[in-house]
Order: structure tokens, then C-alpha cells, then sequence
């Protein structure tokens, strides 16, 4: 209980770091740039801070049986809920619905879009949510630049439920940049944690079996097999039967050590050549958006914690999204919306489809 705490005031305080120096960039920028260009990169800008909440999952009965006697227990999960704050300049696609208010749970599947509207666009949002019982403090921020031989972008991504959080800085030149159709390719430089690396490989012995006790008790748990009792570094019970020790306590310090050694361990830079593509066409009876983007090639610098230690040599990273919708008839309408990556193995993505029929 005591280590998971201080593990989540490690991940606060880490949180707390990379908001200072968001707002440290900002200010520096503030103060550089001048009044009238100030005004000119936040006009149409909008500023939101919304919440909202939602009941979770139900309450649910455990049971267990202890000398003959049957036993149980309820789990309960708090409601979900979300704080969302933020400020964005990201113009609208055509197909994109004009709302009166922006209430932060909107699926925005054009912000992942290589390729804006504007030449100059920036995101800086976060959310801080419980979903499932689960807490996360959710970011997301970025910048672009958008020119017709060539663009830059500056993100910083951290999803919780996806357990994914990178930097990343691309630039690239394009072709065919006033097209409906434009084509790619530059560099991306990404800063994340070194993924693939496994802490527990250390403790693994013969067929992939884990000395998970040992581990526990270089953890500073304490184990008494005659009479049952199993302690944490405190001094307290945390078990008294073999079983809720292998079953529920294990796991527990499985995860935390996991953990920490992880945030022990430096960022990681890769440097990754990128191709991609942008598609846009839009009336108001049919539409179609999509792009993609390709990392088929990573340097090697040789690091103990690079990926390529992890794969055996070199890996696709990719993402992608596909936004497209159709008015058939008067009545009768269709869409199709999703994003999808996948990053040093690791994917996350959202979509929703449908079928509208207007009756009259």
C-alpha cells in the first residue's frame, strides 16, 4: 500500500514537471513574441474547462469459502467522472459539426490528422479522469506548422488507459501540398521510456518460471511458511494463507516493482525516418479524409535500452485515420470514423460507424 502510494506521487510529481515546463515555453513565448503577434496566433482560439461524470461499473458480490462456511464480499467501483481543461486553434473540416459548446468529450478525430486547414494550429489539453476505478491524468499537446512544400509538428501524448506516452517532433517536406491528394516524407525525433524492456527477466529461471518470492523479499515483504504469515515492509499482514499470497499480494508487488524500475531508467530518444500521406475531399453529400504515417526505419545508436535490443533489429511503427461519410439518399445516410497506431508495439485506437435513416 505505502509503495503504491509513493509511486503515484513519483507519477504526480513527474505530471507536475512536464505542466511546469509546458507553462514555462508558453511564458517564454509570451514575453518574446510581440502584442500584435500574440493576438494573431490565439484569434479564433478557443479556452474550455468542462466536466463530467458518468455511473461506472455495478456493484459486484465475491464469494469464498473458509472452513465450510461461505463468505463474501461486494466490490465497489466509484462513478466515473472527468476534468477537462484546455485551449485549442484547429480548424473545422467541412464534415465537422458546428456545436455551441465544447464539453471536452467530443471524439475529434481530425486533431491526429497529419495535415490541417491552417497554417499555424495548437492543442494543449488535459484531463484528469477516473474510469473503471482507475485514476489518469490525461495530456495531449501540440503544435503544427503547415506550409505547401513542407510542415513541422511538436506533440506531447499521454494516455493512461493506453499506457503510451511519448514526445515527438517531425519535420517533413510534402509533395503535391495543394492537392487533394499530398504526399510526405522528413524525420521524427521521439523522447518515451524504454519500451520493451522487461524488469522481470532478471528473476525468471528454468521454462519461464518466475522466483517471485525472492523478489518480495528483496522488496522487503517478509515470509513466515509455519505459521502463515505473509508481511509487507511495514510490518503488516498482508496474507495468511499461501494462496491470497500468490493470488492477490503477488501480483500487486509484481506491478509496483514493475513500475519503478521503469520510471527508474531515462527517456529514450529514436530517431525514425517517416512517409506518410494526406487525403481530403469534402461536398455536403459525401466526404472523405484520411492519412497515414509509416516509421520503416529507426537509427540504432546503440543503447542498452533501445528497442531494437527488445525486436532483434528493425520495427513498423504506423498510424492512421479514415474519416468518411454519405448522404445516399434525402432519408437515407452513412459514416464510417477511426484512428488507429501503434507505437513500439503499443496500440491504441477508437472508431464508430453507423446508419441514418430520416423519417418525414
Amino acid at each position: 500500500m505505502v509503495q503504491g502510494v509513493k509511486l503515484w506521487l513519483t507519477n504526480l510529481k513527474q505530471d507536475v514537471i512536464i505542466m511546469i515546463r509546458l507553462i514555462i515555453i508558453l511564458l517564454l513565448f509570451c514575453t518574446t513574441a510581440s502584442a500584435q503577434t500574440l493576438k494573431k496566433a490565439f484569434k479564433f482560439s478557443t479556452f474550455y474547462v468542462a466536466a463530467n461524470g458518468n455511473t461506472s461499473l455495478a456493484d459486484r458480490d465475491v464469494y469464498s469459502i473458509q472452513d465450510g462456511s461461505v463468505l463474501y464480499d461486494t466490490v465497489f467501483t466509484p462513478f466515473d467522472y472527468s476534468l477537462v481543461m484546455g485551449i485549442r486553434k484547429i480548424k473545422r473540416f467541412g464534415y465537422e459539426d458546428v456545436s455551441k459548446f465544447k464539453d471536452g468529450t467530443e471524439s475529434a478525430y481530425a486533431d491526429a490528422a497529419t495535415v490541417g486547414l491552417s497554417p499555424f494550429e495548437f492543442l494543449f489539453e488535459v484531463d484528469y479522469k477516473r474510469q473503471e476505478g482507475i485514476e489518469y491524468f490525461d495530456q495531449q499537446h501540440f503544435v503544427r506548422y503547415i506550409r505547401p512544400i513542407w510542415m513541422t509538428k511538436v506533440e506531447y501524448m499521454k494516455d493512461g488507459f493506453a499506457d503510451i506516452e511519448y514526445y515527438e517532433a517531425t519535420q517533413r517536406f510534402r509533395l503535391r501540398g495543394k492537392k487533394k491528394l499530398s504526399f510526405n516524407f522528413g524525420g521524427v525525433s521521439r523522447l518515451a521510456e524504454p519500451y520493451g524492456f522487461d524488469p522481470l527477466e532478471e528473476w525468471k529461471i528454468e521454462n519461464n518460471y518466475l522466483h517471485y518470492t525472492c523478489l518480495a523479499i528483496e522488496e522487503g515483504y517478509s515470509v513466515d511458511v509455519f505459521e502463515n504469515e505473509y508481511k509487507d515492509p511495514d510490518g503488516n499482514i498482508v496474507a495468511t494463507s499461501a494462496d491470497v499470497w500468490k493470488q492477490v499480494v503477488i501480483p500487486q508487488i509484481l506491478e509496483n516493482y514493475v513500475k519503478e524500475k521503469r520510471n527508474e531508467l531515462p527517456n529514450q530518444w529514436q530517431y525514425s525516418i517517416v512517409l506518410g500521406f494526406d487525403y481530403y475531399h469534402y461536398t455536403k453529400n459525401f466526404w472523405l479524409h484520411s492519412w497515414g504515417n509509416l516509421m520503416p526505419y529507426h537509427y540504432d545508436d546503440g543503447n542498452s535500452y533501445s528497442y531494437h535490443n527488445f525486436v532483434g533489429g528493425q520495427w513498423y511503427d504506423y498510424s492512421g485515420g479514415l474519416i468518411f461519410g454519405s448522404k445516399i439518399t434525402k432519408h437515407l445516410g452513412l459514416f464510417i470514423e477511426g484512428k488507429y497506431n501503434k507505437y513500439w508495439n503499443r496500440e491504441w485506437y477508437d472508431f464508430k460507424c453507423g446508419i441514418n435513416y430520416v423519417i418525414f
